[in-house]
Protein backbone atom coordinates (compact mmCIF):
# COMPACT_ATOMS: atom_id res chain seq x y z
CA UNK A 1 0.00 0.00 0.00
CA UNK A 2 1.55 3.64 -1.13
CA UNK A 3 2.11 6.23 1.22
CA UNK A 4 0.16 8.20 -1.68
CA UNK A 5 -2.94 5.96 -1.31
CA UNK A 6 -2.73 6.55 2.88
CA UNK A 7 -2.78 10.09 2.17
CA UNK A 8 -5.77 9.58 0.06
CA UNK A 9 -7.31 7.60 2.76
CA UNK A 10 -6.76 10.24 5.16
CA UNK A 11 -9.85 11.62 4.88
CA UNK A 12 -11.99 8.78 4.85
CA UNK A 13 -10.28 8.05 8.57
CA UNK A 14 -10.79 12.10 9.58
CA UNK A 15 -14.67 11.53 8.22
CA UNK A 16 -14.80 8.55 10.69
CA UNK A 17 -13.32 9.88 13.36
CA UNK A 18 -16.13 12.89 12.75
CA UNK A 19 -18.89 10.01 12.61
CA UNK A 20 -17.63 8.64 16.13
CA UNK A 21 -17.27 12.12 17.63
CA UNK A 22 -20.71 13.27 16.35
CA UNK A 23 -22.96 9.80 16.08
CA UNK A 24 -22.56 7.44 18.79
CA UNK A 25 -24.05 10.40 20.54
CA UNK A 26 -27.05 9.85 19.49
CA UNK A 27 -26.84 6.55 21.02
CA UNK A 28 -25.45 6.76 24.20
CA UNK A 29 -26.52 10.33 25.01
CA UNK A 30 -29.28 9.14 26.65
CA UNK A 31 -28.12 6.67 28.88
CA UNK A 32 -24.99 8.77 29.86
CA UNK A 33 -27.04 11.76 30.18
CA UNK A 34 -29.74 9.73 32.58
CA UNK A 35 -26.81 8.50 34.65
CA UNK A 36 -27.11 5.01 33.38
CA UNK A 37 -23.87 4.43 32.17
CA UNK A 38 -20.50 5.75 32.62
CA UNK A 39 -18.86 7.55 29.28
CA UNK A 40 -15.91 5.44 29.10
CA UNK A 41 -18.52 1.80 29.62
CA UNK A 42 -20.48 3.44 26.77
CA UNK A 43 -17.11 4.47 24.56
CA UNK A 44 -16.16 0.94 25.00
CA UNK A 45 -19.23 -0.64 24.01
CA UNK A 46 -19.51 1.37 20.91
CA UNK A 47 -16.22 0.82 20.16
CA UNK A 48 -16.45 -3.03 19.74
CA UNK A 49 -19.96 -3.46 18.01
CA UNK A 50 -19.67 -0.96 15.38
CA UNK A 51 -16.22 -2.71 14.45
CA UNK A 52 -18.40 -5.90 14.25
CA UNK A 53 -21.00 -4.52 12.04
CA UNK A 54 -18.80 -2.26 9.85
CA UNK A 55 -16.70 -5.28 8.97
CA UNK A 56 -19.54 -8.14 8.90
CA UNK A 57 -22.94 -5.80 7.84
CA UNK A 58 -21.30 -2.78 6.14
CA UNK A 59 -21.63 -3.99 2.13
CA UNK A 60 -25.31 -4.02 2.17
CA UNK A 61 -25.62 -0.11 1.78
CA UNK A 62 -22.44 0.54 0.24
CA UNK A 63 -23.91 -1.18 -2.64
CA UNK A 64 -26.99 1.74 -2.63
CA UNK A 65 -24.43 4.52 -2.22
CA UNK A 66 -22.07 3.50 -4.50
CA UNK A 67 -25.00 3.89 -7.24
CA UNK A 68 -25.35 7.49 -6.80
CA UNK A 69 -22.26 8.26 -8.25
CA UNK A 70 -19.25 5.69 -8.85
CA UNK A 71 -16.03 8.19 -7.69
CA UNK A 72 -13.63 7.35 -10.19
CA UNK A 73 -10.31 9.04 -8.92
CA UNK A 74 -8.84 8.36 -5.53
CA UNK A 75 -8.13 11.77 -5.22
CA UNK A 76 -11.97 12.43 -5.90
CA UNK A 77 -12.89 10.41 -3.58
CA UNK A 78 -10.14 12.41 -1.08
CA UNK A 79 -11.98 15.44 -1.80
CA UNK A 80 -15.63 14.12 -1.40
CA UNK A 81 -14.57 12.33 2.25
CA UNK A 82 -12.71 15.53 2.87
CA UNK A 83 -15.81 17.92 2.23
CA UNK A 84 -17.98 15.68 4.69
CA UNK A 85 -15.70 15.72 7.25
CA UNK A 86 -15.49 19.00 7.56
CA UNK A 87 -18.74 19.95 7.66
CA UNK A 88 -19.49 17.27 10.07
CA UNK A 89 -16.85 18.37 12.30
CA UNK A 90 -17.56 22.48 12.51
CA UNK A 91 -20.94 21.14 13.18
CA UNK A 92 -20.10 18.34 16.17
CA UNK A 93 -17.88 21.34 17.49
CA UNK A 94 -20.66 23.50 18.20
CA UNK A 95 -21.50 20.50 20.51
CA UNK A 96 -24.61 20.08 17.71
CA UNK A 97 -25.29 17.13 15.87
CA UNK A 98 -25.51 16.42 12.16
CA UNK A 99 -26.36 13.70 9.62
CA UNK A 100 -22.63 12.05 7.95
CA UNK A 101 -25.31 10.66 5.79
CA UNK A 102 -26.62 13.47 4.74
CA UNK A 103 -22.73 14.94 4.20
CA UNK A 104 -21.57 12.49 2.54
CA UNK A 105 -24.46 12.15 -0.17
CA UNK A 106 -23.94 16.49 -0.82
CA UNK A 107 -19.94 15.41 -1.34
CA UNK A 108 -21.08 12.99 -4.00
CA UNK A 109 -23.26 14.95 -5.77
CA UNK A 110 -21.00 17.93 -5.82
CA UNK A 111 -17.89 15.78 -7.21
CA UNK A 112 -20.91 14.20 -10.08
CA UNK A 113 -21.38 18.03 -10.58
CA UNK A 114 -17.98 18.81 -11.22
CA UNK A 115 -16.93 15.28 -13.03
CA UNK A 116 -19.93 16.26 -15.25
CA UNK A 117 -21.51 13.10 -14.45
CA UNK A 118 -25.37 11.77 -14.33
CA UNK A 119 -26.82 11.44 -10.46
CA UNK A 120 -28.93 8.69 -10.82
CA UNK A 121 -32.11 10.41 -9.51
CA UNK A 122 -33.74 7.14 -8.47
CA UNK A 123 -30.99 6.21 -5.97
CA UNK A 124 -31.42 9.30 -4.65
CA UNK A 125 -34.86 9.51 -4.26
CA UNK A 126 -34.23 5.92 -2.56
CA UNK A 127 -31.72 7.39 -0.21
CA UNK A 128 -34.22 10.34 0.50
CA UNK A 129 -36.83 8.54 1.36
CA UNK A 130 -34.65 6.70 4.28
CA UNK A 131 -34.27 10.14 5.23
CA UNK A 132 -37.48 10.92 5.65
CA UNK A 133 -39.17 7.45 6.97
CA UNK A 134 -35.82 6.88 9.26
CA UNK A 135 -37.27 9.43 11.74
CA UNK A 136 -41.27 8.77 11.32
CA UNK A 137 -40.76 4.97 11.83
CA UNK A 138 -38.30 5.70 14.74
CA UNK A 139 -40.90 7.97 16.29
CA UNK A 140 -43.49 5.17 15.85
CA UNK A 141 -41.51 2.72 17.42
CA UNK A 142 -40.84 4.65 20.68
CA UNK A 143 -44.60 5.39 20.86
CA UNK A 144 -45.22 1.52 20.90
CA UNK A 145 -42.21 0.84 23.03
CA UNK A 146 -43.20 3.44 25.70
CA UNK A 147 -46.76 2.17 26.02
CA UNK A 148 -45.90 -1.84 25.67
CA UNK A 149 -43.03 -1.81 28.32
CA UNK A 150 -44.80 1.09 30.56
CA UNK A 151 -47.80 -1.62 30.82
CA UNK A 152 -45.34 -4.61 31.39
CA UNK A 153 -43.57 -3.35 34.66
CA UNK A 154 -46.17 -2.03 35.80
CA UNK A 155 -47.93 -5.83 35.21
CA UNK A 156 -44.55 -6.77 37.14
CA UNK A 157 -44.79 -5.00 40.21
CA UNK A 158 -41.15 -4.43 40.20
CA UNK A 159 -39.36 -2.99 43.09
CA UNK A 160 -37.64 0.73 41.65
CA UNK A 161 -34.24 -0.71 42.52
CA UNK A 162 -34.71 -3.90 40.72
CA UNK A 163 -36.11 -2.00 37.86
CA UNK A 164 -33.20 0.57 37.33
CA UNK A 165 -31.10 -2.46 37.34
CA UNK A 166 -32.59 -3.81 34.84
CA UNK A 167 -33.31 -0.67 32.60
CA UNK A 168 -29.28 -0.76 32.92
CA UNK A 169 -28.94 -3.88 31.77
CA UNK A 170 -31.21 -2.90 28.85
CA UNK A 171 -29.98 0.27 27.96
CA UNK A 172 -25.92 -1.84 27.49
CA UNK A 173 -27.49 -4.38 25.32
CA UNK A 174 -30.05 -1.73 23.48
CA UNK A 175 -26.31 0.04 23.05
CA UNK A 176 -24.63 -2.75 21.99
CA UNK A 177 -27.30 -3.52 19.11
CA UNK A 178 -27.35 0.17 18.11
CA UNK A 179 -23.78 0.54 17.76
CA UNK A 180 -23.26 -2.80 15.95
CA UNK A 181 -26.26 -1.57 13.36
CA UNK A 182 -24.46 1.94 13.48
CA UNK A 183 -21.52 0.21 12.17
CA UNK A 184 -23.37 -1.88 9.40
CA UNK A 185 -25.46 1.03 8.17
CA UNK A 186 -23.10 4.05 8.30
CA UNK A 187 -19.36 2.29 7.14
CA UNK A 188 -20.39 3.37 4.03
CA UNK A 189 -20.60 6.96 4.39
CA UNK A 190 -16.82 6.46 5.64
CA UNK A 191 -15.46 4.13 3.52
CA UNK A 192 -17.89 3.75 0.58
CA UNK A 193 -15.78 6.29 -2.03
CA UNK A 194 -12.72 4.18 -1.59
CA UNK A 195 -14.04 0.55 -2.16
CA UNK A 196 -13.32 0.49 -5.66
CA UNK A 197 -9.86 1.46 -5.28
CA UNK A 198 -8.89 -0.37 -2.37
CA UNK A 199 -5.31 -2.14 -3.24
CA UNK A 200 -5.45 -4.52 0.44
CA UNK A 201 -5.07 -8.29 -0.01
CA UNK A 202 -7.58 -10.62 1.61
CA UNK A 203 -6.33 -11.61 5.16
CA UNK A 204 -7.20 -15.29 6.40
CA UNK A 205 -6.87 -15.56 10.14
CA UNK A 206 -8.21 -19.65 9.53
CA UNK A 207 -12.00 -19.31 11.07
CA UNK A 208 -11.70 -15.82 10.03
CA UNK A 209 -11.54 -14.31 6.23
CA UNK A 210 -11.81 -10.63 5.59
CA UNK A 211 -11.39 -9.83 2.17
CA UNK A 212 -10.26 -6.23 0.96
CA UNK A 213 -13.82 -4.29 1.51
CA UNK A 214 -13.56 -5.96 4.99
CA UNK A 215 -10.29 -4.49 5.77
CA UNK A 216 -10.94 -1.28 4.54
CA UNK A 217 -14.21 -1.08 6.51
CA UNK A 218 -12.34 -2.17 9.29
CA UNK A 219 -9.45 1.17 9.12
CA UNK A 220 -13.14 3.23 8.88
CA UNK A 221 -14.32 0.90 12.18
CA UNK A 222 -11.07 2.19 14.08
CA UNK A 223 -10.97 5.51 13.19
CA UNK A 224 -15.05 5.30 14.25
CA UNK A 225 -14.01 4.66 17.52
CA UNK A 226 -11.01 6.69 17.87
CA UNK A 227 -13.58 9.58 17.59
CA UNK A 228 -15.92 7.88 20.55
CA UNK A 229 -13.04 8.18 22.50
CA UNK A 230 -11.78 11.91 22.07
CA UNK A 231 -14.82 13.93 21.24
CA UNK A 232 -17.76 12.43 21.56
CA UNK A 233 -18.29 13.46 25.48
CA UNK A 234 -19.24 16.74 24.43
CA UNK A 235 -21.92 15.48 22.01
CA UNK A 236 -23.54 13.23 24.23
CA UNK A 237 -24.09 16.14 26.78
CA UNK A 238 -26.50 18.04 24.37
CA UNK A 239 -28.27 14.84 23.64
CA UNK A 240 -28.58 13.56 26.57
CA UNK A 241 -29.04 16.68 28.93
CA UNK A 242 -30.49 19.53 26.21
CA UNK A 243 -33.32 17.84 23.84
CA UNK A 244 -35.21 16.48 26.72
CA UNK A 245 -35.21 15.53 30.14
CA UNK A 246 -35.18 11.69 30.22
CA UNK A 247 -35.70 8.97 32.81
CA UNK A 248 -33.79 5.77 31.98
CA UNK A 249 -36.67 3.81 31.00
CA UNK A 250 -37.58 6.84 28.44
CA UNK A 251 -33.58 7.01 27.37
CA UNK A 252 -33.73 2.51 27.19
CA UNK A 253 -36.83 2.83 24.70
CA UNK A 254 -35.08 5.73 22.91
CA UNK A 255 -31.77 3.98 22.60
CA UNK A 256 -33.91 0.51 21.32
CA UNK A 257 -35.72 2.38 18.54
CA UNK A 258 -32.61 3.88 17.30
CA UNK A 259 -31.22 0.14 17.29
CA UNK A 260 -34.47 -1.41 15.38
CA UNK A 261 -34.94 1.95 12.68
CA UNK A 262 -30.77 1.30 11.91
CA UNK A 263 -30.94 -2.39 11.55
CA UNK A 264 -34.08 -2.15 9.14
CA UNK A 265 -32.04 0.11 7.00
CA UNK A 266 -29.50 -2.31 6.76
CA UNK A 267 -29.99 -5.50 7.26
CA UNK A 268 -29.00 -7.93 4.51
CA UNK A 269 -30.68 -10.78 5.84
CA UNK A 270 -33.76 -8.81 7.19
CA UNK A 271 -34.44 -7.90 3.27
CA UNK A 272 -34.22 -11.62 2.17
CA UNK A 273 -36.81 -12.59 4.34
CA UNK A 274 -38.95 -10.53 3.94
CA UNK A 275 -38.70 -11.16 -0.02
CA UNK A 276 -38.76 -14.64 0.57
CA UNK A 277 -42.13 -14.19 2.60
CA UNK A 278 -43.21 -11.51 0.19
CA UNK A 279 -43.48 -8.71 1.86
CA UNK A 280 -42.37 -5.02 0.79
CA UNK A 281 -38.88 -4.30 2.50
CA UNK A 282 -37.14 -1.29 3.03
CA UNK A 283 -34.39 -0.04 1.23
CA UNK A 284 -30.99 -0.42 2.32
CA UNK A 285 -29.62 2.72 2.59
CA UNK A 286 -27.26 5.07 5.15
CA UNK A 287 -29.57 6.76 7.20
CA UNK A 288 -28.93 9.48 10.08
CA UNK A 289 -28.66 8.47 14.01
CA UNK A 290 -29.27 11.75 14.33
CA UNK A 291 -32.60 11.51 12.50
CA UNK A 292 -33.50 8.51 14.73
CA UNK A 293 -32.96 10.36 18.02
CA UNK A 294 -34.74 12.65 17.00
CA UNK A 295 -38.14 10.84 15.76
CA UNK A 296 -37.90 8.88 18.86
CA UNK A 297 -37.83 12.05 20.96
CA UNK A 298 -40.45 13.79 19.88
CA UNK A 299 -42.32 10.63 19.61
CA UNK A 300 -41.95 10.42 23.33
CA UNK A 301 -42.16 14.12 23.48
CA UNK A 302 -45.69 14.30 21.94
CA UNK A 303 -47.27 11.92 23.63
CA UNK A 304 -46.57 13.80 26.98
CA UNK A 305 -47.84 16.75 25.33
CA UNK A 306 -45.04 18.74 23.84
CA UNK A 307 -43.47 19.02 27.75
CA UNK A 308 -39.95 18.50 28.66
CA UNK A 309 -39.20 18.88 25.05
CA UNK A 310 -36.15 21.47 24.00
CA UNK A 311 -37.90 22.76 20.75
CA UNK A 312 -35.17 25.38 20.14
CA UNK A 313 -32.33 23.17 19.74
CA UNK A 314 -34.44 20.69 17.86
CA UNK A 315 -35.15 23.36 15.13
CA UNK A 316 -31.61 23.88 15.07
CA UNK A 317 -30.90 20.55 14.19
CA UNK A 318 -33.55 20.09 11.58
CA UNK A 319 -31.94 23.28 10.03
CA UNK A 320 -28.43 21.47 9.97
CA UNK A 321 -29.90 18.75 8.21
CA UNK A 322 -30.88 21.05 5.67
CA UNK A 323 -27.61 22.93 5.18
CA UNK A 324 -25.94 19.63 5.63
CA UNK A 325 -26.08 18.12 2.26
CA UNK A 326 -25.76 21.63 0.54
CA UNK A 327 -22.84 22.57 2.28
CA UNK A 328 -20.85 19.37 1.83
CA UNK A 329 -21.63 19.93 -2.20
CA UNK A 330 -21.01 23.52 -2.20
CA UNK A 331 -17.46 22.77 -0.78
CA UNK A 332 -16.54 19.29 -2.39
CA UNK A 333 -17.04 21.41 -5.94
CA UNK A 334 -15.19 24.27 -4.84
CA UNK A 335 -12.27 22.25 -3.52
CA UNK A 336 -12.27 19.62 -6.59
CA UNK A 337 -11.50 22.99 -8.33
CA UNK A 338 -8.23 23.27 -6.37
CA UNK A 339 -7.29 19.77 -6.05
CA UNK A 340 -7.43 19.92 -10.18
CA UNK A 341 -6.23 22.95 -11.20
CA UNK A 342 -3.63 23.88 -8.58
CA UNK A 343 -2.16 20.77 -7.31
CA UNK A 344 -2.43 19.24 -10.84
CA UNK A 345 -4.42 16.10 -9.50
CA UNK A 346 -7.24 13.62 -10.89
CA UNK A 347 -10.13 14.05 -9.34
CA UNK A 348 -12.02 12.74 -12.15
CA UNK A 349 -11.23 9.59 -15.22
CA UNK A 350 -13.43 10.81 -18.30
Amino acid sequence: MSLLYLFFLSSGLFLGWSLGANDVSNIFGAAVGSKMLKFKTAAMIASVFIVIGAVFGGSGTTQTLTKLGEVNALAGSFMVALSAALTVYFMAKTGLTTSTSQAIVGGIIGWNLYAGQTTDLSVLFKIMTGWVLCPLFSGLIAIALYFGLKSFLKKMHMHILRQDEYLRIGLILAGAFCTYALGANNIANVMGVFVDSAPFQPVDFGLLRLNSEQILFLLGAIAISVGVFTYSHKVMATVGNHLMKMSPFVAFVIVLSQALVLFMFSSSGLRDFLHFCGLPALPLVPVSSTQAVIGAVLGIGLIKGGRGVNWSIISRIVAGWLTTPLATMIICFISLFFLENVFQQVVFVK
